[in-house]
């Protein structure tokens, strides 16, 4: 394992700081984590580690209510996830670690700044938007272990109700996550050295923060939990940012 067996004190935390996010707001948990945790392991260990940790959690997440999935809008976007997952994976692997925590700090800043500024609920996108929303999502997610943003964006901007809002997004990550975790396994990936440690460390963290969510999430502004997220993210991105360039 890379690093001191002591740093697995710090995933389960983490964890439940990714989870709690996505329990109350349905995407974002590698947004949290990824970042968080890369500044004590290395990128390939950390997407591995919360790749597992996220199809626990969305898992939970989709069982509730499958009925309110979407599924015509999973269908145009699982395949094109698919393709974004397997090409997000070829470059993980040729993609040196500066240039990867440069890459990640960027896409986290670029995204915080976004919802800081967006004002009011999205505007209406044609249906054919989703190929390219499935495409970026595989990307990132491969790349980032965040292919929320983009399927979260999307699925916003198709007038679906809350309900069929989550449920859609829980399901369309699965697959993301799901085949992520595929691509990951013939990649090596899952087989570093004191990952499943580090796994045991995050899932119990994961699955507590969704817990925690269901009972808080009656008594929060989502908008200003939105903000806060932001903010903590624009943080996180701009010290990874920083780390790299030193």
């Amino acid at each position: 394992m890379p690093g001191d067996y002591g740093v697995l004190i710090v995933l389960a935390p983490i964890a439940l700081a990714g989870a709690l996010v996505l329990g109350l707001t349905g995407f974002g948990s590698a947004l949290v984590t990824v970042p968080l945790a890369s500044h004590f392991l290395p990128l390939p260990f950390v997407l591995a580690v919360f790749a597992v940790a996220d199809l626990t959690s969305v898992v939970r997440l989709g069982l509730q209510r499958p009925q309110e999935v979407v599924w015509p809008e999973w269908l145009r976007m699982a395949p094109m996830i698919v393709l974004g997952i397997a090409l997000g994976s070829t470059l993980l692997l040729n993609l040196p670690r500066t240039a990867g925590t440069l890459a990640l700090g960027g896409f986290v800043v670029l995204y915080s700044v976004y919802s800081l500024m967006r004002r009011g609920p999205p505007g209406r996108v044609a249906r054919g938007w989703s190929y390219a929303a499935g495409l970026a999502g595989g990307l990132s997610g491969s790349l980032f272990g965040a292919g929320g943003p983009p399927y979260a964006i999307y699925l916003a901007s198709r007038g679906l109700d809350h309900t069929a809002f989550r449920a859609t997004l829980a399901a369309v990550s699965i697959v993301s996550i799901g085949t992520r975790l595929l691509a990951y396994l013939v990649a090596g990936l899952l087989a570093q050295d004191g990952l499943w440690y580090a796994i045991a460390a995050a899932v119990p963290g994961a699955l507590l923060g969704l817990t925690l969510a269901s009972r808080v999430s009656p008594r929060i502004s989502r908008t200003a939990l939105a903000r806060a997220v932001a903010l903590t993210l624009l943080a996180s991105g701009l010290s990874l940012l920083v780390r790299a360039l030193r």
